[in-house]
């Protein structure tokens, strides 16, 4: 029953839709604990070592972040993987190239694609970055997640590549927020326009909150 689920393409869409909900539930979560830098170093310091100990004493220290990324990462790897199937799908169904295109249709999916490389590698690039350090500029250190944040954002291409990466994430969730509702069946002619609607808020504030931070760092407001 689950690889015939998996198998078709309502499956994979249902998984898409599913894991992008999860990854979007963590997405504001991230950026709302983001946003506490701008309430000095102790309060995002503070945050950061909050994170670590969430749980205790009856999970052990970092258990419960590292079940956050567990489920992250599933989420990403469903994700990515139905996309990519279902647009290798589409292609067999279809080899040679419309007479007429919809270019409604085509914009988005051009956008869901492209953006869902953008930050793929993007997600890589901040894990490197951020968490293991790995090509942090001016040296990672460790505990120290304030100034690893400004040690980021005072170099150009920290910004450029996070700035384009939130443009991309604002795409792909005004897309994937009004996809994922009519795959889930939430979708009605009396509902879209406010699905519509909560897509585009969702999409402007996750890229606006997201996007404060490396702004904050160049204006000075951070520092």
């Amino acid at each position: 029953m689950t690889r015939t689920m998996w198998d078709s393409s309502v499956g994979k869409k249902t998984v898409m839709a599913v894991s992008g909900l999860i990854m979007l539930g963590y997405l504001v979560v991230h950026m709302l604990g983001n946003l506490k830098i701008f309430f000095g170093s102790g309060d995002f310091n503070h945050y950061a070592h909050w994170l670590r100990t969430l749980g205790e004493p009856f999970l052990h220290h970092e258990w419960a972040l590292w079940i956050v990324r567990v489920v992250l990462v599933v989420a990403v790897v469903a994700h990515a993987v139905s996309a990519y199937q279902l647009s290798r799908r589409d292609l067999r169904a279809r080899p040679t190239k419309y007479v007429h295109k919809k270019p409604r249709a085509g914009y988005a999916t051009r956008t869901m694609r492209w953006g869902g490389i953008i930050l793929g590698l993007f997600i890589v690039w901040h894990i490197l970055d951020l968490t293991t350090g790995t090509v942090h500029p001016n040296g990672f250190q460790s505990g120290h997640p304030y100034q690893n944040v400004i040690d980021t954002f005072s170099t150009w291409y920290g910004n450029v590549v996070y700035i384009v990466a939130m443009l991309a994430l604002g795409l792909h969730v005004r897309h994937g927020f009004w996809s994922a509702a009519q795959t889930l069946g939430v979708g009605s002619r009396t509902r879209d326009r406010a699905l519509k609607t909560v897509a585009d808020v969702l999409a402007l504030v996750l890229t606006a909150g997201f996007i404060a931070v490396p702004v904050g760092v160049m204006t000075g407001v951070v520092s």
